[in-house]
């Protein structure tokens, strides 16, 4: 029996729409698409909103900036869906390389780098630190080292991983800001659920739409009170529509657009930590996607090129001067509530972000998205991702204390310890505390051991910010360390539920098959 066959058997996936090799109509998947994106929207604009404010941009630069991560999103999800995993994935900037890449211009914009103190100055170092760390992930990707991975990870690892992924902004300001517009925020949440849980048997529309329909509808309702002044600018639902008509209608993105990257052994490293980082919670949204799909696990093979092609987008983007790039939890959180897994879907989607990119005027009319909005995308999203995660435990024993002791560390630990790590607010600040300098100092160490020193430190705090690496790794060393059997740990049903390497078709697989015909 296939891993897929399996699977079917068990009857995961029952909700599926839209399977992920199946074409919904052309009109419908463009619609559909759009939606797959517009979940994801709030991470990608914040990442450049973040890494912007921190250098100190300028504003119509800052405008440029966030639509090339659109255009690096829709180009990176292009190649995955078509030359890596082929998972319905959409592909953007990631949080996990957020703490170094802020890291690196704290230092910079400090005078720590010589070259000037300039937001230039940080984003070519940006862009060099990628791009060096970027090169090693495509190794360990295209050679094999991620994917060996997979024989040690057992549903108790991937269950609190994924978990993690959608526990992770329970805390996002998008929510728990002092000053939350809870009725936007309850209003965007409510239509959400009531188009996707309690309307979707009356219409195909609600099944199919809920995210777009209510997005749609609450952001009307905020510009609407934004223009008939019931709500000001210092109202946290305030759209602000004079922002658009005042963008430059086309923006000139192109390759190396900010100058030449430049290269820091210091910084490679620390965004290095990052890039770990992010193939951890990658290899989660691989397996979160492969179950709520009803997919057999992916296999030794589809992670590796999955964790290839993440490593050449990295290198894109590092070449087009964004923030990195990987994939995105929103969106499985997505196909969850819409049932809609389409490949050709998020395709479509990837296609129409990156023509979008170009346009300025798009930047700025997302960016007046209200973040309570966000908010409210985010509980319904990620709340979504948390129960994918839960739903692995069904291989496992739960009678074992050895799985259930595994399971709530990782839980805590992954919770604990980036609350922790959020005590400060970059890594120089993180150095402070362990008294790594005036250790340094005291010692009179070299140059390269200084360097040494500071990139563990460095690593340390990045992975320890990072939810789902710290449960994932505490999962992983535990499981397979504390004896159990693969019964008990579930491995022995993922064996019959996990593909072939041989199920997974690489483009040059399908490529080859197509000139033999």
């Amino acid at each position: 029996m296939t891993g897929d066959e399996a699977v079917a058997d068990e009857g995961v996936g029952d909700d599926i729409e839209y399977g992920i090799d199946e074409q919904p109509p052309l009109g419908e998947s463009v619609v559909l698409g759009i939606q797959h994106y517009l979940t994801m929207v709030g991470a990608n604009i914040a990442v450049p909103l973040i890494l912007a404010g921190a250098m100190g941009m300028p504003g119509d630069v800052t405008a440029r900036f966030v639509g090339t991560f659109f255009v690096v999103s829709g180009i990176a999800t292009l190649a995955q869906t078509t030359f890596g995993n082929r998972y319905p994935i959409v592909q953007g900037a990631p949080f996990s390389m957020l703490a170094p890449a802020l890291a690196i211009v704290g230092v910079v914009t400090a005078g720590g780098v010589s070259g000037g103190s300039g937001w230039e100055t940080a984003l070519v170092q940006l862009q060099g630190a990628i791009i060096v760390a970027a090169i090693v992930e495509v190794a360990m990707g295209y050679f094999g080292l991620v994917g060996k991975l997979r024989r040690f990870l057992s549903p108790v690892v991937v269950a609190p991983t994924i978990a993690l992924i959608g526990l992770s902004l329970f805390n996002a300001p998008q929510i728990t800001t002092p000053d939350q517009s809870w009725w936007l925020l309850g209003l965007t949440l409510g239509l959400i659920l009531l188009f996707s849980q309690y309307l979707d048997v009356k219409h195909k529309a609600f099944r199919l739409y809920p995210v777009i329909l209510a997005l749609v509808i609450a952001w009307v309702a905020a510009a609407t009170l934004s223009v008939a002044g019931i709500i000001g600018g210092s109202h946290p639902g305030y759209v602000d529509l004079g922002q658009v008509a005042n963008t430059r209608p086309l923006l000139p993105i192109y390759p190396f657009q900010w100058g030449t990257p430049q290269v820091t052994t210091a910084f490679v490293v620390g965004m290095f930590a990052g890039v770990l980082a992010s193939i951890v919670e990658s290899i989660g949204d691989y397996y979160a996607v492969a179950n709520i799909t009803g997919s057999g696990a992916p296999s030794e093979r589809r992670i590796n090129h999955g964790i290839g092609m993440e490593g050449l987008m990295n290198v894109f983007s590092g070449i087009m001067g964004t923030g990195g790039s990987t994939s995105y939890s929103e969106n499985i959180g997505a196909i969850g509530l819409t049932g809609v897994a389409s490949r050709y879907v998020v395709q479509l989607g990837a296609a129409v972000m990156l023509v979008v990119g170009f346009v300025g005027y798009f930047g700025q009319l997302i960016a007046t998205i209200p973040d309570p909005i966000v908010g409210g995308l985010f509980i319904a999203m990620f709340g979504q991702i948390v129960a994918v995660g839960i739903s692995n435990l069904r291989h496992v024993d739960l009678d074992s204390s050895r799985n259930t002791f595994v399971i709530g560390f990782a839980l805590f630990v992954g919770l604990a310890i980036p609350a922790y790590m959020g005590n400060f607010e970059s890594t120089i600040a993180f150095r402070e505390v362990v008294g790594l300098e005036a250790f340094l100092a005291e010692a009179g160490v070299s140059t390269p051991i200084e360097a040494a020193a500071q990139a563990v430190v460095d690593t340390v705090y990045i992975i320890g910010s990072t939810g789902m690496a710290v449960g994932g790794l505490a999962a992983l060393i535990l499981d397979n360390t504390i004896p159990g059997s693969r019964e008990e740990r579930g491995l022995a049903a993922w064996d019959r539920i996990t593909e072939d390497d041989a199920d997974f078709e690489s483009f040059r697989d399908r490529w080859l098959a197509r000139n033999d015909d």
